[in-house]
């Protein structure tokens, strides 16, 4: 069963449908009674367009995602592509051993995205596929930002290990080879390691 099957989350709903005879998922954003129906209206319909936009960039930097079939903004959804497997938490928890190749797998997926100056904002493995090449697919853009500011970037990337150490704990093996293939496929790294390290000084006087 894919990881994006079906889903309730707080901002949108994932539900497996057909598109012209393609197995597909749609994710829609139902409207919130907590705000101005027209304020509500335009929300929805920003964030489906912005995440529909993102997923399409990034497939052409390189990082696969989801193909877009469909979007209907009336309705706030989007249909796309049903990615079949498990996700990289499921998949590093279910074989240990892979951890480093999979781990380096999504560094290399991340640093394509941020070169292309793309943030995906909710970096955690459960929204990532392995794919049966070990291919890592991201999913779940509604977080995201394009022309993404250096800061962006180095908050994405922070969240990123916090998350994977948090999920994946003594893992270290895996964290750093996700962290060297991260750092080997962006183009100016040290701007990023610079970054980093202003993001952590400022948490420790926080």
């Amino acid at each position: 069963m894919s990881a994006s099957d079906s889903a309730i989350g707080a901002e949108a709903t994932v539900s497996r449908t057909v598109f012209l005879g393609r197995d597909a998922v749609r994710k829609s954003r139902p409207p919130k009674s907590y705000r101005l129906p027209e304020l509500d209206r335009r929300i929805r319909s920003v964030r489906t367009r912005s995440e529909a936009r993102l997923m399409r960039e990034a497939r052409r930097a390189g990082v696969r995602t989801p193909c877009v079939y469909d979007i209907d903004l009336a309705d706030c959804s989007i249909v796309m592509e049903r990615v079949v497997g498990p996700t990289a938490k499921e998949a590093i928890a279910s074989d240990p051993e892979r951890a480093p190749e999979i781990a380096a797998r999504i560094g290399e997926a991340v640093a394509r995205l941020h070169s292309a100056g793309i943030c995906h904002g909710d970096l955690t493995t459960s929204n990532m596929i392995v794919l049966p090449d070990g291919e890592v697919c991201l999913i779940d853009f509604s977080m995201g930002c394009s022309k993404a500011s250096l800061e962006e970037i180095g908050v994405d990337v922070r969240l990123l290990e916090r998350a994977f150490g948090s999920a994946h704990a003594g893992m270290d093996e895996a964290l750093e080879s996700m962290m060297k293939a991260y750092f080997e496929g962006i183009p100016d790294a040290d701007a990023v390691r610079k970054k980093l390290a202003d993001i952590d000084n400022r948490g420790r006087y926080t």
